[in-house]
Formats: structure tokens, sequence, C-alpha cells
């Protein structure tokens, strides 16, 4: 049984039109496509739970253009949907543009931040993806052969940075005189859907010699998996677990807990805290993906150091170098 009501931007108008008589949660996926096996397809994860436990139901929208934001915020809010969870970075400005005139619709923004003293029925759920990635960076320079490593992201954007420069400092913590080869996909939106370009620039990495490489970059990063697999070195996954994508073949994959965020915010309703919250290695908001596919890849020794990090981390002995605090990385040239 599906509890989700998944609605096209023309039927979007007409649906909603009229109103509704019960409050629903609704969820607004970035552009990538719901089921993206990453960031977008956690978010649905999380709702569909969301709506298996309690029998609810939920609207959920996948844009086709970034006119469609404002346009959708509006509408599930004037059909008095309740929260109006939204993903992606992009979602910013369209939410603090639309919140002031819905002050009794709560509006979610996961990895997007709006001002919480101008705008108090929003609430904005970031992550502390730097330091899950320094997991997986440790993870790449103990399982490379060759001493490369590389990183391919999508849009080229601060928080993608944050992702990068955390892996950099992982492989570096491992070992100093590693390479990292850092690529960017693009710098529009489209970015976040180019499988195509993803294997090209994974087969680019790997012809300097890289035998690792993380995607951080929503559905662009299955050309990279699926390149890394067929040229028989190792890739790491991102948000959702893509372990099984490719077994055998993905070291692991760096959680970003999109569905708990997504969750946790239809579980609240109306009842929604407002404000700003940073989920983290601490909340097992961030973290790495262990099951049967990858089990062979990673043995005691690297479970043993990653996990001691981790907690190391968590203690504050060891400080990973968040990018978007200062625009930098001493890890990485961008």
């Amino acid at each position: 049984m599906t509890f989700t009501k998944t609605l096209s931007g023309a039927a979007l108008a007409l649906a909603m039109g009229s109103g509704a008589a019960l409050a629903e949660a609704a969820l607004i996926y970035d552009l990538g496509g719901k089921f993206d096996k990453s960031f977008n397809e956690a978010a649905f994860n999380g709702a569909q739970r969301y709506a298996e436990e309690t029998g609810d139901s939920f609207r959920d929208i996948e844009l086709q253009s970034e006119a469609q934001r404002e346009q959708a915020l509006r509408r599930f809010a004037e059909a008095g949907m309740n929260p109006v969870v939204t993903t992606g970075f992009s979602m910013s400005t369209p939410i603090a543009n639309v919140a002031p005139d819905y002050p009794d619709t709560k509006f979610v923004t996961i990895d997007g931040y709006v001002d919480p003293e101008a705008h108090p029925n929003v609430l904005s759920i970031l992550f502390s993806e730097h330091e899950g990635s320094y997991l997986v960076g440790m993870m790449a320079a103990m399982a490379s052969e060759s001493g490369t490593v590389g990183f391919v992201g999508g849009m080229d954007i601060p928080l993608i940075r944050k992702f990068a420069c955390g892996y950099a400092q992982g492989v570096k913590a491992v070992n100093p005189d590693a390479q990292v080869i850092a690529n960017m996909t693009g710098t529009t939106p489209a970015a976040w859907n180019d499988p195509v370009k993803g294997s090209e620039l994974a087969l680019s990495q790997i012809s300097q010699g890289a035998d690792v490489i993380f995607a951080a970059a929503g559905g662009t990063g299955l050309g990279v998996l699926q390149t890394a697999a067929d040229e028989d070195i190792l890739s790491i996954g991102v948000d959702s677990n893509q372990n099984y994508l490719h077994p055998g073949k993905v070291l692991t994959s760096m959680l970003k807990r999109v569905d708990v965020a997504v969750y946790d915010s239809m579980m609240a309703g109306a009842d929604l805290e407002t404000g700003v919250t940073v989920l983290s290695l601490a909340d097992e908001g961030v973290g790495y993906a262990l099951d049967e596919h990858n089990a062979s890849l990673v043995g005691d020794e690297m479970k043993g150091a990653v996990d001691e990090a981790r907690q190391k981390i968590i203690d504050g002995a060891i400080a990973v170098h968040d990018y978007s605090s200062d625009d930098s990385c001493p890890a990485l040239s961008f």
C-alpha cells in the first residue's frame, strides 16, 4: 500500500484549488527526481516511513524547474498542508519569500537556511557533512593501493565543497602523501542529474591514478559508481546507502539521514519546533554504511580506526575543518 499522493505541476493546481479538510504533510523534492537513489529518495523513504507508521497520507511533488519552487510552496500552504517539508539549499529563498504570508504553516528546509528571527515558522535542518566525509576519506585512503583518490561533486556550492574538504582531511589523516583529485560537475542545478558527465569525470580521475572515488552529486553520482565498477575500482556513495548498487565495488556510503529529518518533521506535524538544528555524528545524523554488500571490503582494522576517529570527533579530540565556516580548506585546493 502506498500513502503518498504524487502530483505533477499541472495536477497540483487542480488538486489544491479548493483547499483540504485535513492538514496533511507535504514534501517537495529538489531537482533530480524522487528516485535518484540518493538525497531525494532518502527524503521519500522518510515520508513513507511516517505514512506506514501512522496511517496518514502526505502530498509530494517532483519539481521540473526553478520556477516551480515558490509556486509549489504557496499551493501546498493554501491547501492547508502542514508542515511543508522541502529538500535542497535552493529552497531557502523561496521559503523566505513565502513563509511570512502563511504564519500558521510550518515550513522545513533540509540543507537550506532561513533566518529564524525573521521567519519564526521555519525550521532549517543542516548536517555535519564534513564529519561523515572525514570518516569515508579515511576508508578511501586505507583501501587505496595507488595513493590517489578522487572526489566528484555535483553543483559547485559551499555545501559540496564541505563534503570534499572533510573527505580530503580524512584521506590525509591516514596518508599525508596521498593525492586527492576533486572535480565538480557544474554550476547549475543540472549538475545533480548528469550521470554521463559523472562517468566522464570518473574516467578522467581513473586515468590520473585514482582507485577510489567518492561521489557527492545526487543522480550524477550513479554514473560515477557505475563507471568505477566497470573499471574495477572502488567508489563511495552518498546520502542514502548505495552499497547495494554494485556489491563488492562500493567501499561504503556516507550516510546523511535526510530520511530521519523528514520523518521527524512529519511526525511533529503542526507542533513542529522551528529554528535551526544541525545533525552531526553525535546525533547519528551522518555516518558510514556497513552491510553485507561491503563487509568483505571493510576489515576489522579499517572499521576499528574509523570508529575510533568517529568517537574522537564526537569528543572534540579531532576537529574537522568545516569549509562553510570560512570558505577555505586546509587539505584541498579548489
